[in-house]
């Protein structure tokens, strides 16, 4: 009897060195394991800053987006070419020419009518970057690293492409998107930015794009305005715009990573985001650039927006 009990007490003290040897070394193999999945996910990061980080500045921000969109074939609208296709066939040609040369709302064309083209834009623009953020979200694993820029460049790619067809329906000038010794100038890039905050409804930019559209809409001369927009009164509010995209901008893309390592899920809840978000966010745009001198000659400005107009005139002086 002494003999069975000797050997249960061998065999329960083997088998708890075993176990504890075996919980060792599965402590041991999730560490390992651990440390490889943190190394994988520093590198997967740190692609992804290096492809997105086109400024290269060592951040991710809104000029990393509208540089990388803007070179994106098909997001560069050219508005003599936009005005004429969606002008074409309700006015006749003299109609068109003015609108072109000056704007639609110079040419007599109602706002009503201007509204009707602008919610197709929208409706046009918001399908497609709706439909492509679910095909480019639907990848997990490996291919997450490539997806998540492209998922975030076509977004605002598109964003992009509204706000400029939004803006011409609107009455603002051709906005120049060519690059120049591969950049963008300072002042279309700060438009551009200032157009993004009123989208996303940033304190100050609707003030600005509406001061913006005085100045022009009174014949202020563009290299004033270019003033305003890179070291006058308009780029304070650029600089503070930039700063919330940044901050933004950062957490959307690496809350992206997590979500498509999911595959599948990933791309119909990326998709339906998207389809959610876009709509809003040019409705904003349009609501800000609809009542303008550039669109309503009867427009008032208000006190904030005769501060901005005030000083770009006395750079004129």
């Amino acid at each position: 009897m002494k003999k069975n009990t000797d050997n249960n007490s061998t065999d329960t003290k083997s088998f708890k060195e075993n176990l504890n040897q075996a919980v060792k070394n599965a402590g041991t193999a999730v560490s390992s394991t651990t440390e490889k999945a943190k190394t994988a996910l520093t590198k997967s990061k740190d692609s992804i800053l290096k492809t997105i980080d086109t400024n290269g500045n060592g951040e991710i921000d809104i000029e990393d987006f509208i540089i990388i969109g803007l070179q994106t074939p098909g997001i560069k609208v050219n508005r003599a070419d936009f005005l004429q296709r969606e002008l074409l066939k309700n006015y006749p040609p003299e109609v068109i020419e003015s609108a072109i040369t000056h704007n639609p709302a110079y040419a007599q064309i109602p706002t009503c009518e201007i509204d009707k083209i602008a919610d197709e834009v929208i409706k046009f623009e918001r399908n497609c970057v709706s439909g492509i953020s679910a095909a480019l979200g639907a990848p997990g694993g490996v291919a997450m690293v490539a997806t998540i820029p492209a998922d975030l460049v076509q977004y605002y790619g598109y964003m992009l492409r509204a706000a400029q067809k939004l803006m011409y329906l609107y009455g603002f000038p051709e906005i120049d998107t060519t690059e120049k010794e591969h950049k963008f100038d300072s002042e279309t890039m700060n438009l551009l930015i200032i157009c993004l905050g009123v989208m996303y409804g940033v304190q100050g930019t609707n003030t600005a794009l509406k001061a913006m559209a005085t100045a022009l809409g009174k014949g202020v001369e563009k290299k004033l305005m270019n003033a305003a927009l890179t070291k006058g009164t308009i780029y304070p509010i650029v600089k503070s715009v930039s700063k919330w995209f940044g901050v933004n901008m950062t957490k959307q893309v690496f809350a992206g990573f997590f979500k498509k390592a999911i595959p599948v899920v990933g791309g119909v809840i990326g998709g339906g985001i998207t389809y959610l978000s876009f709509k809003p966010c040019c409705d904003k745009l349009k609501d800000s650039l609809r009542d303008t001198l550039l669109s309503n000659p009867e427009y008032h400005s208000t006190k904030e927006e005769a501060i901005i107009i005030d000083a770009i005139e006395i750079q004129e002086v």
